[in-house]
Order: C-alpha cells, then structure tokens, then sequence
C-alpha cells in the first residue's frame, strides 16, 4: 500500500474578460441555452459525440455532458442562479489526474457595454492542489471555450 502524497493547499484566483458585438441578452441565452453549439470539440470529455447543456432548475445538475448510454461529466454544480442579473455561481471538482485535486468557485455574469455591445465576466478562484500551471492551464481553457467558441456562435447568429 502506497503511503500517500502529501501536497500543499493553495487558493488560486483569477478574472477573465470576452467582449462581444451583441446585446447582452443574446450573450446571456446563447451562454445558457445553446452550449451544445458553441461548446468546441476539443472540450468534450466523456465522447466526441456526447451532448452539453445546463440544467438551472432548483437542485438542477448544472453544467453536465452526457451521452445516451448513460456516462456523463457533471462539470459544475449550480450553486446560484440569477437570471434578473445575468449571474450564475457554480461549484466543480478538478481530479487529481487534471491537476487537482481541488475544488473550483466559477462566477459567469453577462454585463451590457456600451448601446450595442455587452461583456461576459468569468471569475474562477480554486482551492486545494493548485498551482500555477494548472491555472495557466484552466484560463487559457476558458479564454479558448468563451473567447472563441461562445464568441463565434453570439456573433454569428
């Protein structure tokens, strides 16, 4: 039996910005309504062909990608919905295979930016096993996904 791996806890913070040429609450129902089609194929973990969506009913799954024989990855938890405010707090588990073990608070709030533009915020602070090159790792993830992903799919409807 393997005597374990003692590691440092840390907390690790970081702020994100994608501006985009579209009202805000195209932002906000692309974000929450179309993830399936804008979220790109290089973030699909459980099968090429597998499906994302957010469940934000109360006690919902939150952010999960699922398959139709069953498997699935509940990447966040819905802690906090708010759609009068365009804000959603979401809790999710980074395996230690992924660079946790740690757990991860993910703010997402979409702001108007000038009369036709608007902006999503993406405030992520882990705790844990964290250290800088997973957080590297983690933004330029979310910068990808967001910054071209949901970017593309807002501007191009």
């Amino acid at each position: 039996m393997s005597p374990g791996i003692v590691s440092d806890a840390a907390c690790i913070e970081y702020h994100l910005e994608v501006s985009f040429e579209a009202p805000g609450d195209s932002v906000w129902k692309a974000l929450l309504r179309d993830v399936n089609l804008w979220w790109l194929d290089d973030f699909h973990m459980v099968a090429s062909d597998s499906n994302v969506e957010f469940d934000l009913s109360a006690g919902g799954k939150g952010l999960v990608e699922y398959r139709s024989d069953g498997s699935f990855l509940q990447w966040y938890a819905l802690q906090c919905y708010l759609p009068a405010q365009k804000k959603l707090y979401l809790i999710g588990n980074l395996a230690p295979e992924f660079g946790g073990p740690s757990t991860s608070s993910l703010t997402l709030s979409v702001q108007d930016q000038g009369s036709t533009g608007s902006k999503l915020l993406i405030h992520d602070a882990h705790f844990g096993n964290v250290d800088q090159t997973t957080v590297d790792s983690l933004r330029s993830g979310w910068e990808e996904l967001f910054g071209r992903g949901l970017k593309q799919h807002v501007e191009q409807s």
